[in-house]
């Protein structure tokens, strides 16, 4: 009596599980036979396919749909002969992780329209109230591996600037370029050194932000 009592037991335990397991896939099978010709037998399966909302944006050193914490400089050496007389300054060599003051920009996205801003703090300033305007930086964009080159948010000061990227078709943008800042350079400024690393409003902060 124990015996029958402990088995039937575990076979309402194995039956309670078997009713609580999800079904984790859909199959199915047919057997068929008989005489005549063909004969056929089918089987059927269900395919599902999640895919996560994604954004990505570059603008410097970076590695394809990860995370970079590298913060790259654009640094500007003006020729005491040159001071404010318009001719364009080319940045330094090491600016940009394309050097000379190119970058990589990219901005990846799956749900739609981006909107794509540049937010600066304020004009470049030196520590003693002279400043230069972001306006006097200029951007250059040129096509990289997309079709449609990604565009540049125009620096202004203490200000947010926007474009607008939308979709050829359905929801997903793919867009990079190579941006190249220059110095215009079209006013005489009191010496010393404009900006830096994070200091005296240095720092341009680029957004993508989608639905």
């Amino acid at each position: 009596m124990k015996t029958n009592l402990r088995s039937n037991r575990i076979k309402a335990a194995v039956l309670a599980a078997f009713v609580a397991t999800p079904m984790l896939a859909s199959a199915e099978s047919n057997f068929t036979t008989g005489a005549g010709s063909p004969i056929t037998a089918s089987a059927r399966l269900d395919f599902q396919i999640t895919i996560p909302k994604i954004l990505y944006l570059r603008v410097g050193t970076g590695t394809s749909m990860a995370a970079n914490a590298t913060i790259n400089q654009i640094a500007f050496s003006v020729p005491a002969a040159n001071v404010g007389d318009g001719s364009v300054i080319s940045a330094t060599a090491a600016s940009g992780d394309l050097g000379n003051g190119t970058v990589t920009a990219q901005v990846i996205g799956n749900n739609g329209t981006v909107t794509f801003t540049s937010t600066t703090v304020g004009a470049l300033g030196n520590g003693a109230g002279d400043t230069i305007s972001y306006g006097q930086i200029a951007t250059a964009v040129a096509a990289n591996t997309s079709a449609t080159p990604l565009s540049h948010p125009t620096l202004a000061d203490a200000a947010t600037t926007t474009v607008t990227l939308t979709p050829a078709s359905g929801k997903v943008i793919n867009r990079d370029a190579k941006w190249t800042y220059t110095y215009t350079n079209s006013a005489v400024v009191a010496p010393v050194t404009y900006g830096g690393v994070n200091t005296n409003n240095s720092r341009v902060t680029y957004t993508a932000s989608m639905p």
